[in-house]
């Protein structure tokens, strides 16, 4: 017995308290060296990009505020957010930081005074960037002008807001360490899997999320929720949602860099990655993602291979089959037939097909949706300068119709996905936009 209890001590204090101490003094990668540049010009250039390429302002800038002060709220499962200044202010930036903490952050998640990071600052991503990009991005950093703006607290949920549990956390689900190139792969293949993999961040978007907010890293890439903003990541390797693998490559690169192509276009949260990131990647960079992408084996989840089923099962609470189908027929022909063609076949690429569309036809219904409620806009891009988008019908239309008419396109012409609900619609009109 008593052995019983010693052996319970050691389980709820002891090991708790050796993965606690762990976390804290491990420091994989703490003893490398800053990179020696012969052009500080040069690195600062390359800073930039890679400042762009990881999308920092996405998360590090509000709207219509200062570049990289801050105060973005990023709301998660768990509570919110709110980003920290990282501009070059001495007070309130990281204006004191070395390159040394600035590589810390990045490669280890933990802050210049060594607290842990909260996983949404995509660390266990950047973690695979060398030092010379992690160095290069903080040369660009501490050329951008100082901003005096106070970081403001998180508001997370007991008891999440305790820092010192994601040493727990980050035992079960984060290993640090650089890109390693693949030496039976080509040089492109590894920088497009590099970008892919570590600054572009992919993953955090694209790849599912456990309870405690872990991608599932058996299923890289393979789609998932974005959390709190109710948009769905499509898969990038099953062939019914957005795989890759048949595409041609230059319609990746087109779709990477305009938002439009002609097997796809781009709306909701990647708009704006495409917009404030991907558009501004150099060509033989977005080629070298394309070949990456394309090379990832099919996903064989079961979430993708249970997508689709007769239009003649479509039943819901709103309406038995046939007469949800011929509602929603009515309303398309009202709204959408002058854009989208009586047989779903769209004008691309200003208005897309429909019909065969497998962003309208996955097993989650959410984004079309929220294109519906929301609108759908391309980015304005260089390539793409005045797109075209679709005007919200939430303001102008019931919960019910909006389940009709989505559960038509789901089901007419060649799509055969199951219809929606009213509630799911309900569901996501209470969702915020951005």
């Amino acid at each position: 017995m008593k052995r019983l209890l010693l052996s319970l001590l050691a389980t709820v204090i002891v090991l708790p308290l050796a993965v606690l101490a762990f976390q804290i003094l491990h420091e994989p990668g703490g003893d490398m060296p800053a990179t020696q540049v012969a052009g500080p010009a040069a690195q600062v250039i390359k800073g930039a990009y890679l400042a762009r390429a990881a999308d920092c302002m996405a998360c590090h800038t509000t709207r219509g505020g200062a570049p990289y002060a801050g105060g973005r709220v990023i709301p998660t499962p768990f509570g919110n957010l709110v980003s920290p200044n990282i501009t070059s202010d001495k007070a309130t930036g990281i204006g004191t930081w070395s390159a040394d903490d600035f590589w810390r952050a990045l490669h280890n998640g933990k802050s210049r005074d060594g607290r842990f990071l909260y996983p949404a600052f995509p660390y266990p991503s950047y973690t695979k960037m060398t030092r010379a990009d992690s160095d290069a991005l903080f040369a660009w950093f501490r050329t951008v002008p100082p901003v005096t703006q106070p970081n403001q607290p998180h508001a997370l949920q007991f008891p999440y807001d305790q820092r010192l549990l994601l040493a727990g956390w980050r035992a079960l689900y984060f290993r640090a360490g650089e890109f390693k190139p693949d030496t039976a792969r080509s040089a492109s293949w590894n920088r497009g899997a590099y970008l892919v993999q570590g600054p572009g961040h992919c993953s955090a978007c694209h790849a599912a999320r456990n309870a405690l907010g872990a991608t599932d890293a058996g299923l890289d890439l393979a789609g998932g929720m974005i959390p709190v903003l109710g948009w769905y990541a499509p898969s990038l390797t099953s062939d019914t949602e957005a795989g890759l693998g048949g595409w041609d490559r230059q319609h990746i690169v087109s779709l990477l860099k305009t938002g439009i192509s002609p097997r796809a276009t781009v709306f909701g949260p990647m708009a704006e990655v495409v917009a404030e990131s991907l558009q501004h990647l150099s060509d033989p960079d977005l080629d070298a993602m394309a070949v990456y992408l394309k090379s990832l084996p099919p996903t064989t989840d079961e979430r993708h291979q249970a997508t689709e089923r007769k239009p003649t099962k479509i039943v819901t609470r709103d309406a038995p089959g046939e007469d949800l189908l011929r509602r929603g027929a009515a309303i398309y022909k009202d709204r959408c037939l002058d854009c989208h063609a009586r047989d779903g076949s769209g004008r691309p690429p200003a208005y897309p097909p429909l019909a065969g569309n497998r962003a309208l036809t996955m097993a989650s219904a959410v984004n079309p949706i929220r294109m519906v409620l929301n609108g759908g806009y391309s980015p304005g891009t260089e390539g793409n300068p005045r797109p075209y988008g679709m005007p919200p019908f939430g303001p102008v239309m019931r919960d019910d119709e909006i389940a009709a008419v989505v559960s038509y396109i789901r089901a007419a012409w060649s799509n055969t996905a199951p219809a929606v609900s009213s509630e799911e619609v309900g569901r996501y009109r209470a969702v915020p936009v951005d």
